[in-house]
Order: structure tokens, then sequence, then C-alpha cells
């Protein structure tokens, strides 16, 4: 009897110990400054949503936003988008998040390598005397013609203009319909795109990119659960636009945002 009891109070001590410290728990990204790269998702004059996923972040964790989205914007407007947080703010910034890729998969952009390679020598010695040695070597691809090429020019540009802060990329929601007029007419995901790609590769290449880079990655593709290709799920999208999220779908990617970044350090202070 006596150790049933014993138990019991360990665990109700357990269970104080507990709920004291999550009621401790700071959101790392309380009251910072973060900065946002993106398109039309994160555009503040897109209508779809009235209030933004960054917007929510806003509200519930008090940051103080610098929104730099532009609808349809591609990876290649990365860099100015970052010139002008740069222009505007200097240093004076947190953390930068990156939410970009769906329009370059949409405009047929090619795929293209992440790396280059050449025959070398270099220097190299293990227990012996140093000496030149023949090696492969490979060197980022650089460029606006192809999308990696385009993410590798970002991030290194962004990497040197802001090298003490936190980057973080989101990858890419699913993309349903987007019926806007004859002009502007965007099939669904199960369709290739001009050069004869789906958007998984695009997707893809976000999650590379954060090895390669060593940026955190979060994967709203995988993890968001919005997914418009299913009927049911329009309480994320309107009618013939399934590809930007409405209300109830910017809170979601929010709530998605807000969880994952617990787990990530704003800033390094």
């Amino acid at each position: 009897m006596k150790t049933k009891f014993t138990l019991i109070a360990a665990m109700m001590l357990l269970f104080t110990i507990s709920a004291s410290a999550q009621a401790q728990v700071v959101h790392p990204w309380k009251g910072k400054k973060v900065a946002y790269i993106g398109d039309s998702i994160t555009d503040p004059r897109q209508g779809a949503s009235k209030t933004k996923w960054w917007g929510h972040l806003q509200q519930w964790l008090d940051i103080t936003s610098y929104v730099y989205g532009i609808s349809g914007r591609q990876w290649n407007d990365a860099i100015n988008q970052a010139n002008k947080l740069k222009a505007e703010h200097g240093n004076d910034v947190d953390a930068i998040i990156i939410f970009l890729g769906t329009n370059d998969y949409c405009h047929g952009v090619p795929l293209g390598e992440w790396y280059s390679e050449t025959d070398a020598e270099v220097l190299a010695a293990q227990g012996e005397t140093k000496k030149l040695e023949k090696r492969k070597q490979r060197h980022f691809v650089f460029g606006n013609d192809t999308y990696k090429g385009r993410i590798n020019m970002a991030l290194d540009s962004i990497k040197r203009m802001f090298p003490d802060k936190q980057i973080v990329m989101l990858t890419p929601i699913h993309r349903g319909r987007a019926y806007f007029n004859d002009r502007n007419w965007q099939p669904t995901e199960d369709y290739t795109n001009w050069c004869g790609e789906y958007v998984d590769p695009y997707v893809q290449a976000i999650r590379e990119a954060g090895d390669i880079w060593s940026v955190p990655v979060i994967d709203l593709h995988a993890i968001s659960g919005i997914y418009p290709m299913h009927e049911v799920q329009e309480t994320f999208g309107h009618g013939n636009d399934r590809l930007h999220p409405n209300d109830e779908g910017s809170r979601r990617i929010a709530k998605t945002v807000y969880y994952q970044l617990l787990a990530l350090p704003c800033t390094f202070d």
C-alpha cells in the first residue's frame, strides 16, 4: 500500500513539475524582428486572405514584420527583396524567412544542377609530408537560367549580407487549380509544367538546399495538411483559386510554422 501511495505521489510531483515547466516556456521568436521574402502567398496585397500567414505570427508572437513578398515572384527575385531589406533596415533584423518556388515550377524554369565539377590539384597529407594530389573539385552553379542556380545565388548572397542571422526556408505548398482568366490559367499539380517536370522536384530542391547551405527548412508541402487537390479541402481555398490559401488556409500555415519555429533559435546571442 505504501508503495502505491509513493508512486501516486511521484506521479503527481512529476505532473506539477511538467506543468510548471510548460508555463515557463517562452517562444524563441516572441517579440523579434522578422523579414519575409516571397511571392503572392506572402504579399500583403494579394486578396485571398484578410490576414496572411505571417500576420498571424505577428499577432500571436508580437513580431515586428518586414514583408517584401511580391505576387508572381520567383527565386530570381530573392536577392532583390533581400537588398531592399538591407537598404531599409541594415542589420536591424533578427531572422529572415524565405517562401518561394511555386512560380518557378509554374513558369517552367529548368531544374539544373547544384554543382559543376573539374579536375584539380590540392595539397593534402595524412601521416606523411603534404604533397599535391589530383582530385575532383565541385563548384556551385550560379545563374538565373536554372532553379538550382537561382537558389545558389540567393542563399550565397543573403548569407553574405546577413552572416549572423537566422535564415529559414519554407517549401511550396501543394498546388490546386488557379483559373483567373484566359491569360492566367494554371493547371493542378498533377500536370507537368512547360519543361516537363512535376512540382515535386521543385519542392525537393528546397529540402536539398537546406542541407547544402545549412539553412533550416520547414516542409509545408509535407506537414501543413493542406491538399487542395481534394474538393473537400475547399475550406482552405476559393473556388477557382486553390493556389492561394484563404483565411483558414493562411491560419493553418501559420499554426504549422509557429510550432516548427519552437525548435529553432531566432537569434544566436
